[in-house]
């Protein structure tokens, strides 16, 4: 069945189209993907987006590219392949966790007091999201989803220059979110899915010092599953 994926960016439509592939098992476990020339023209992409998409689907732990032998898809032996971190040139994947502890929780407390009915009704709507999707195997609408539910809160702070500091690391944020997907246990995700709702909350009631608290907690917590102290 040929999916509605609307106005999203063309790397996230390629994306999602090979999630589905993988996940209707016409790229099985194990399987080899095509090379990148023949999966561009099989999709009618361009090579530069498959890139991206590739990238993204490998942080997500969804496949992986060995050396001198090609692109599989991620089979059960396989789950315990190294996280991927594509921005190791520039920070660290600490380093990104740090600055996301001092940013977001600041933008979390400033947020409290600001936000409208409009923004928690979508705010609301994105952790509901985070939720389906994850429980249905969605992995790239999951993540979505907790983007749009972090961007919803950064866009709600008054601040104007945390808001472009944080729109302008927007990339390594996106990837800091996608990495620890693969390590994530059930367990886990339900805490994430309950911590989510913990930041709505404290928001909708409009205490900063809550919200700030629960975004730290959040935090912390997604760090740990990329084995990071914070």
């Amino acid at each position: 069945m040929q999916q509605d994926y609307g106005k999203l960016p063309v790397t996230e439509v390629i994306t999602r189209r090979i999630q589905e592939m993988i996940r209707s098992g016409e790229f099985p476990p194990d399987a080899k993907l095509p090379s990148q020339r023949v999966l561009a023209d099989r999709l009618g992409v361009s090579r530069p987006s498959l890139r991206e998409a590739l990238l993204t689907l490998e942080t997500l732990g969804l496949i992986r590219t060995l050396p001198a032998r090609g692109t599989f898809v991620v089979g059960e032996k396989d789950t315990k392949a190294p996280m991927a971190w594509r921005f190791g040139n520039s920070f660290s994947l600490l380093e990104v966790f740090q600055t996301r502890l001092v940013v977001e929780v600041e933008l979390c407390r400033l947020a409290a007091p600001q936000m409208t009915d409009d923004q928690l009704a979508r705010l609301n709507a994105a952790a509901t999201r985070f939720e389906e999707a994850w429980r249905s195997g969605d992995l790239v609408s999951h993540v979505a989803a907790d983007l749009a539910f972090h961007a919803q809160i950064a866009e709600a702070c008054p601040n104007g220059m945390l808001r472009a500091f944080y729109q302008s690391i927007t990339d390594m944020l996106t990837e800091s979110q996608r990495a620890p997907i693969p390590r994530t246990e059930v367990d886990r995700m339900e805490a994430s899915i309950a911590e989510h709702r913990d930041i709505y909350s404290a928001l909708q009631a409009g205490c900063a010092s809550d919200a700030a608290d629960a975004m730290r907690a959040h935090i912390r917590n997604t760090g740990r599953i990329a084995g990071l102290t914070l």
